[in-house]
């Protein structure tokens, strides 16, 4: 990490609810907005931004996806379009005119949504292995998504979880990441175990998501005009290589790029990687 800059922690009143936003590197520089999908949170990204942190600054959002520190307002809208609106109010809060979004997994999938719905407020986008298209989730996940819709269900599964050799198997991270720790994935699964807040806000958007809104997403591809990287990693079980090839060919401005020796979970599995091909990708704008 840059010493020069340590992490700094912002909680941002938004209007949704709290936002614990994490921030590394110098303040001038051109800002990164890291978005993580379900069952995750911003310590996904810690390692991609700690090597990132010495020239960029990195702000790591811990969206309300299952593993985030505060509850959101019980009335808050987190469906997947309610979640754009509050990347979108925590750019404004943070006076980010328009910034670097970088996507993984479901936040992948908002950062195409973000496309859609306000393609004026982004400079540039990464995609690492994300859905898209006819898969959100994918098919691996699909009982989590209607678990959502059973009172009592989800709290359930987060218990399951709890124990590491669940956690480690295919019905848990296995399939998500090569190298995760049990204490990551513990952080992960924890916060659902334990807090009604954290099942409500994240049955949201689980109640809420579906390929209908990726492919009306990808509708709107062949006029967004902002640079992108697609950096999809090679061995994913999950989403597919020709995911990150259809992107990369739908997106008029897109280049693929392929993480070699990782899975969805790229940032955790190879974060140099990704690190240096975000360097050079952000280097090369205009």
């Amino acid at each position: 990490m840059n010493d020069s800059a340590p992490a700094r922690r912002h909680r941002l009143p938004l209007a949704a609810g709290p936002l614990v936003v994490t921030e590394l590197g110098p303040p001038a520089a051109v800002p990164l907005v890291f978005l993580h999908g379900v069952l995750a949170n911003s310590t996904l990204w810690t390692g991609v931004a700690d090597r990132l942190a010495p020239d960029h600054r990195c702000l790591l959002l811990d969206l309300p996806l299952g593993a985030h520190p505060e509850p959101m307002n019980a009335d808050a809208d987190l469906s997947p379009s309610g979640l754009v609106a509050v990347v979108i109010d925590a750019l404004d809060r943070l006076g980010i005119e328009r910034a670097i979004l970088v996507g993984n997994d479901s936040g992948g999938a908002l950062c195409q949504l973000m496309i859609a719905a306000h393609p004026h407020r982004l400079r540039a986008l990464v995609l690492t292995s994300s859905d898209a298209y006819d898969t959100w989730l994918p098919f691996m996940f699909k009982p989590l998504e209607l678990m959502a819709f059973v009172p009592g269900l989800l709290r359930i599964v987060a218990q399951l979880l709890q124990w590491p050799p669940l956690r480690r198997s295919p019905l848990g991270f296995g399939w998500l990441s090569k190298r995760i720790t049990n204490a990551d994935s513990a952080a992960f699964v924890t916060p659902l175990a334990r807090a009604p807040w954290a099942r409500r806000d994240v049955g949201k958007f689980l109640r809420g998501i579906s390929p209908r809104l990726t492919r009306r997403a990808a509708q709107h591809f062949a006029g967004f005009a902002a640079p992108v990287l697609v950096l999809w990693s090679r061995d994913d079980r999950l989403l597919p290589l020709r995911l990150g090839q259809r992107l990369a060919s739908d997106l008029p401005r897109a280049r693929l790029e392929l993480v070699t020796d990782a899975y969805t979970f790229s940032p955790v599995d190879a974060p140099e990687a990704v690190a240096q091909a975000i360097d050079r990708f952000v280097r090369e704008l205009p």
